[in-house]
């Protein structure tokens, strides 16, 4: 059996929930091996982020640079960058990176802690978004990028899409768990074809990096050789299962963590 890599760029949660940590239990759990850059330090937990404090350009650019120089890597996941000077660099030192790129653009905590300056957004589109073969944004996400407001009817989250894609984006996942509906909606536009993936809202609270986890295993399946429909459909499949048994894992008093390994313990 061969052992595939992915890398993760993102921020560290000392909560162990999201972030680097949600994406290499992820990565783990699709049986990828996992490599991390870390952008950002916060101190959180499952209630609350009460500290953010910023890597150095030059120890982000190093770690890029160390972990490129010597594995193979056939993934990235870009996730929390924080700021447009850490967007900007992350996306020069990728400049030679010709593998697949799977872009969550993390800019709100499941708190409601503001996780990427406002200002940076348009750094996002400009620098990042057309480096993107899979773009993976919430509701609240997309409408900020498309300055717009947020999607309530598939038609909304179509015109959403197509946006980000007229914007560089090759495909977008549309992630539909913010919606009040019984049933979630994820929307997959790609090539001018759209595919949807629904599954029933699960009554659980503990739902703290849910987005971090989707995309870490898209981006595990997509480095495993996988086609993008069915790197979507097996993790969104996956996360169902780790919603279902999140509760078992009783984890913090707020918003607990999704149950990566359920397929193996509990």
């Amino acid at each position: 059996m061969t052992i595939v890599s992915a890398l993760t760029i993102a921020g560290s949660d000392s909560g162990g929930g999201a972030g680097i940590q949600a994406d290499l239990k992820a990565f783990s759990s699709r049986s990828v091996y996992g490599a991390s850059v870390i952008t950002a330090l916060t101190a959180q937990n499952t209630q609350n982020v009460t500290m953010v404090e910023a890597v150095s350009s030059e120890m982000i650019a190093a770690q890029i640079k160390a972990v490129l120089d010597d594995i193979d890597i056939s993934a990235i996941k870009i996730g929390m960058l924080g700021s447009a000077d850490v967007i900007r660099l992350v996306a020069h030192a990728l400049a030679h990176y010709k593998g697949p790129i799977i872009l969550d653009p993390v800019m709100v905590a499941k708190s409601g802690d503001r996780l990427l300056a406002t200002d940076a957004e348009e750094a996002l589109i400009e620098f990042l978004l057309p480096r993107a073969w899979l773009l993976t944004p919430n509701l609240p996400e997309s409408a900020c990028l498309v300055k717009a407001k947020q999607a309530e009817t598939i038609d909304d989250m179509r015109q959403q899409a197509n946006a980000l894609i007229d914007r560089g984006a090759r495909a977008v996942l549309m992630k539909g768990g913010h919606s009040s509906a019984a049933v979630c909606h994820d929307l997959l536009v790609q090539d001018g074809r759209e595919v949807s993936f629904t599954a029933p809202r699960l009554k659980t609270r503990n739902t703290h990096g849910t987005g971090c986890s989707l995309s870490s295993a898209i981006a595990a399946e997509i480095a495993k050789g996988k086609t993008m429909v069915d790197a979507v459909q097996i993790s969104h499949q996956w996360l169902q299962g780790a919603l279902k048994k999140a509760d078992s894992l009783n984890i913090g008093n707020g918003y607990g963590p999704v149950h990566h390994f359920h397929e193996f313990w509990l």
